[in-house]
């Protein structure tokens, strides 16, 4: 068979067409055309291609609300052989077939890492609120026992994301980005808004959304996933920092129902000398629901909402504001909305003028959703946010209902018309959309306080806005706690680095006692642990109370374990800002699967109960009860704390590497599973052997005192790096430069550990300061890890200390 093969530079625009063929170049790419449909393949860099098809005599013409890379200036080949195109780039080849449109991908060494079905694109004429347009559906072929992750965050517990049915639409505990990574070191992001069905079976796996033009997807080649997300993160956008202090401990409940109890809450913290950097304020202090959302303090206990802060901020902790994506029918936002056509029709949250629980339905609330796609909307919702909340010192905004609150259901109710179209065919861009506005708006005005968004809903791209993820009102059981940890870990996997629960669940429906229940009180503790280990610590919830002097006193169990993993949180803060730091400048991630570290060891691909916090600590939560005792059943039923027999958890170690238990620096073997005792106050952490891991003083807040004297703990048996990052903690001028990075090697040959120059400045950095060097040595005969210890002066000069 004769080959046909032409050099051609990406960028340049011309045409060219083969015998009996009909392809032409576009910038970076080709475009053929079948006997039913064009398709399009534009390479925006040699590792990620855009895929785009749609039917023959219709045009494609559409702006991405994720994806904001402009196409690089890519070289690539081309060859023909019979009816099969082939584009190579030096990292990826894509090949397509001239007749079907079929298109497939391989690496490098020709191994092939996806491949679309045959006949797998589908265009079924749908008409959109009078727009006429397509359903459309893509069908890939993956291998059978391919593992897949990502699609958002989902609570069905599920690491692995194969054999399951999605139907993806914003939702209060669901939140669905249509993308997925594969083991084999490839990604794929389906850029569609719509509602979208994903599909995994014997027969393929399929995108399907609602409305579209046209088949529109990206596809991209990392080698593994911190490559995959460093792709998808040049597509959609690169993570800003947040402050230091939204790496401390969070308070908050469903609500706090005067400016004085709110207070109160940080005076007791401080009182009882329990680390505490955040308050949050949920919904109602603007009144009534007719003022839904006034993004002011009218509730009368509310008097002086700026003294109100200004006491927060002398207490050196920082307040979040409950804001929503709805207006009640009193408010000035409602009638500036509505005068240019601005809100929503379908109901949403909440449902009654009243109150009062159950909602009355004869007083409506009339709240209605605003247009987050109108640009003149959200201009108009940050105009009130700064004047209301903003001119009275808020830190950070709670984005509460950002998927929105979409209560009974109808089909119609998609018909309404946004500022880009109809609501069906942007809805699961709706949270991009009004958490970007947030963003920009703020970036905008003040480069001195960095944005800090919380928000229960999410989508591609978000991870550009500064904004932190919660998984929704869940209701507590073990069997939440236990799902929780595979939805951080799919959602960070999607390439959006920041995600929280509600540390013990929102709802208490299942512990009628609440805080008088035992395993309630175990669940909250070891719900606590695990959220110690989530890139925000934040204690919230419903139905009961949830600070730490609701749980007894010190002495007691509960309060002591919660204490002790409060303490724990800031002890980890040199080591959290840092890998945060690593997440901005390196596409890292702070949620880790196992499968990101350890690629090559099978047994840890599907595992959803540990993972790594950085890249140094394995965290193995505690998710079933151990200490309560059950009998009776239904209304008899009688609980009570037993701790009369100590158990257990048993935990996979990864294989290719060495761990120390953190508690006593006992050394394991991995690619082997451990036990470790776990009394209340005890989570089982795991080192990996050539960490690195500073460690800050104790402290009350994220900032009373600087890192002079950090203790440097070495956990030896491999090679090992730490960048120890600091800054001015509270704005931008990071971006600037005004940082500075010491970086620690280990030479685990040589036992020796060198601390390079400083790289850097910014103002108020330390001249000066000493670093307590500890080499954790493993185990000695009585079982405990043993140390050794040697103190350094540091002026920002390389130093090397042997051990």
């Amino acid at each position: 068979m004769k080959i046909f093969k032409i050099m051609i530079l990406g960028f340049l625009a011309g045409s060219f067409s083969a015998k009996a063929q009909n392809y032409t170049n576009v910038p970076n790419g080709l475009q053929l055309s079948t006997k039913d449909m064009l398709v399009k393949i534009q390479f925006y860099g040699p590792e990620v291609v855009r895929i785009v098809k749609y039917p023959l005599g219709k045009t494609f013409n559409k702006e991405s609300l994720s994806v904001i890379q402009t196409p690089v200036k890519t070289s690539f080949s081309t060859a023909q052989n019979g009816n099969q195109l082939t584009l190579k780039t030096k990292q990826l080849t894509v090949a397509v077939s001239l007749t079907s449109g079929k298109v497939s991908f391989s690496a490098p060494n020709n191994t092939q890492l996806l491949a679309e079905k045959e006949q797998g694109a589908s265009f079924t004429p749908f008409d959109d609120a009078g727009n006429k347009t397509f359903t459309v559906r893509q069908t890939f072929v993956l291998d059978k026992d391919e593992a897949i992750y990502g699609l958002g965050q989902q609570q069905h517990g599920k690491m692995v994301q194969r054999n399951l049915s999605l139907n993806m639409v914003q939702g209060n505990t669901d939140d669905y980005v249509p993308f997925f990574q594969s083991i084999k070191g490839y990604g794929l992001f389906w850029d569609n808004y719509s509602p979208t069905q994903f599909k995994d079976n014997q027969e393929g796996t399929f995108f399907s959304s609602d409305v579209g033009d046209g088949i529109d997807y990206y596809f991209m080649y990392g080698k593994n996933a911190d490559g995959v997300i460093a792709k998808m993160r040049e597509l959609t956008g690169q993570v800003p920092m947040f402050p230091l202090w939204t790496y401390g401990f969070f308070q908050s409940k469903e609500r706090y129902k005067s400016q004085d109890e709110l207070v109160g809450v940080v005076e007791k913290y401080r009182d009882l000398n329990v680390p505490l950097d955040g308050i949050i304020q949920d919904w109602q202090y603007w009144g009534n629901n007719y003022l839904w959302n006034a993004m002011e303090f009218l509730n009368v206990e509310f008097p002086d909402p700026k003294r109100m802060v200004n006491e927060i901020h002398q207490l050196n902790a920082h307040a979040l504001i409950s804001i929503w994506s709805s207006f009640g029918p009193k408010t000035k936002q409602y009638h500036d909305l509505d005068s240019i056509n601005a809100l929503f029709n379908f109901n949403t949250w909440p449902q009654s003028g009243s109150e009062k629980w159950p909602p009355n339905r004869d007083y409506p609330s009339g709240v209605r959703v605003y247009d987050a796609y109108n640009p003149k909307a959200r201009d108009i919702y940050w105009n009130y946010l700064d004047k209301g909340l903003r001119s009275v010192g808020i830190d950070g905004w709670w984005m509460d209902s950002t998927e929105p609150d979409h209560l009974d259901f109808k089909p119609s109710d998609l018909d309404n018309q946004t500022f880009l179209g109809s609501f069906r065919k942007v809805r699961n861009a709706y949270p991009l959309m009004t958490v970007g506005g947030v963003y920009k708006h703020q970036r905008e005005l003040d480069n001195a306080k960095r944005v800090f968004i919380l928000t229960r809903s999410a989508f591609a791209g978000q991870q550009r806005y500064g904004a932190n993820t919660w998984s929704g009102d869940v209701t507590a059981s073990w069997a939440a706690l236990r799902n929780q940890i595979s939805a951080g870990l799919n959602f960070s996997l999607t390439g959006i680095p920041y995600w929280n629960s509600d540390i013990g669940g929102f709802f208490l429906n299942n512990f009628k006692r609440k805080l008088d229940d035992p395993e309630y009180r175990e669940l909250y503790v070891r719900w606590l642990q695990f959220g110690t280990f989530c890139p925000m610590m934040r204690s919230h919830g419903a139905d009961a109370p949830r600070e730490i002097y609701q749980f007894g006193k010190k002495g007691d169990r509960a309060y002591d374990a919660i204490e002790k993993y409060i303490n724990l949180r800031y002890t980890l803060l040199p080591y959290i800002y840092s890998t945060s730091w690593d997440v901005t400048a390196n596409q890292s991630s702070m949620m880790r699967a196992l499968m990101m570290d350890f690629p090559a060891d099978k047994n840890v691909l599907d595992i959803n109960d540990e993972y790594m916090f950085g890249k140094s600590i394995l965290v193995s939560p505690v998710t079933s009860a151990m200490y309560t005792q059950v009998s009776g059943s239904g209304a008899n039923t009688v609980k009570k704390e037993d701790f009369s027999e100590l158990k257990a958890k048993e935990t996979y170690l990864p294989a290719g590497t060495a761990w120390f238990d953190f508690w006593t620096g006992e050394k394991l073997e991995g690619g082997a599973k451990t036990s470790k005792e776990t009394p209340l106050d005890m989570l089982p952490l795991y080192v990996k052997a050539g960490s690195i891991m500073p460690l800050g003083p104790r402290v009350q807040y994220a900032t009373e005192k600087k890192w002079d004297s950090l203790e440097i703990r070495i956990y030896p048996g491999a090679n090992g790096n730490f960048v120890l990052y600091e800054d001015e903690n509270d704005n931008y001028n990071y971006e600037k430069g005004a940082y500075s990075t010491i970086s620690f090697s280990w030479d685990d040959l040589k036992h020796t550990l060198t601390v390079h120059d400083r790289k850097g400045f910014f103002k108020g950095m330390l001249d000066s300061r000493k670093f307590n060097i500890v080499l954790v040595s493993g185990a000695d005969t009585s079982g405990t890890g043993t140390k050794k210890e040697i103190q350094i002066n540091y002026t920002g000069k390389k130093k090397s200390v042997k051990f």
